[in-house]
């Protein structure tokens, strides 16, 4: 039994993979969208280009190649290299969000939290406060975990999640992570016959004996 109940770390995304989860390591986030550029919309921006600091404030959506990233506040910095690193702060009316595709399949990562960090250079996310993260395959839910931090790597699909009394909600007042992970079906056998097609639903007609009843 561990000596902190209320907190929970997953601590390698291939292990889950191997547990039967579906998350190929070979199947990453887009790894384009670190090279795409930055558009941003915003009520106001304050920019710095001393500092190379832009500052988004008011109803903020941003896109990076498929990233798609939403909050009240929006604080981007570039190092030198080019690399971007992002804050999200979340409004009164809404968490920060944060959606990104994966490379190869038709699945995204969507996250939600009071604050969102995003980093291009360590191509990682950090949703921190309430977090929530999930991932569709097309526009179906299949995965949901949440925490009060959750670190989710692009570059090697490895996250972490944190518990604890940060994350203690009406619903929730131990603060213990919560997870809702699908099986993944199982593939038949090259060769092997198909599974049989489910039964029809009969098909109801009224009885011969209640008819004549009504008569």
């Amino acid at each position: 039994m561990p000596a902190f109940p209320h907190l929970f770390r997953v601590v390698s995304f291939a292990a889950c993979l191997t547990a039967g989860l579906g998350w190929s390591g070979a199947v990453l986030a887009e790894k384009a969208d670190r090279n795409q550029p930055l558009n941003a919309e915003a009520d106001s921006l304050r920019y710095d280009d001393a500092r190379q600091v832009s500052v988004f404030t008011g109803n903020v959506v941003i896109t990076k190649g498929t990233i798609l990233i939403r909050g009240a506040v929006v604080e981007v910095r570039q190092d030198p290299q080019g690399n971007q690193f992002g804050t999200v702060t979340a409004g009164p009316a809404a968490p920060a969000f944060f959606r990104q595709k994966r490379d190869g399949v038709d699945e995204f990562i969507e996250g939600t939290g009071q604050r969102i960090e995003y980093d291009s250079r360590a191509d990682t996310v950090r949703f921190i406060g309430n977090a929530v993260m999930k991932r569709f395959k097309g526009t179906q839910l299949s995965d949901e975990t949440t925490g009060s931090v959750i670190v989710y790597n692009n570059t090697t699909d490895v996250f972490t999640v944190d518990g604890g009394s940060a994350n203690r909600t009406a619903s929730n007042p131990t603060g213990r992570v919560r997870a809702m992970l699908s099986p993944v079906p199982k593939e038949a056998a090259p060769g092997s016959a198909p599974p049989p097609a489910p039964t029809p639903p009969a098909t109801l007609r009224p009885s011969p004996q209640i008819e004549e009843g009504r008569q």
